[in-house]
């Protein structure tokens, strides 16, 4: 067996099915009236629901591209670079 084929496929913890590797945007709201629309999030999405995972290393990006926001607009987007 190679070892690809032992990779354990990541599925849905609503409904069970195929996670995919794909990019999206997703807002965050890091203020009362401010919230930061992430580009070309990396996510892993559920082929059947809306559920979606982030992978720990984007959380860790995403932590500090949000601690590094200064704005004062009620909308800022940022394009998420690794």
């Amino acid at each position: 067996m190679a070892l690809d084929e032992e990779k354990e496929t990541m599925r849905c913890t609503v409904c069970g099915a195929e996670l995919t590797a794909t990019q999206t945007d997703l807002p965050f709201k890091v203020r009362e009236t401010s919230i930061v629309i992430l580009k070309n999030l990396p996510v892993l999405q559920c082929r059947s629901c809306p559920e979606y995972l982030l992978e720990d290393e984007v959380v860790g990006r995403v932590d500090e591209i949000l601690q590094g926001v200064e704005t004062a607009a009620e909308v800022e987007i940022i394009r998420y670079a690794a």
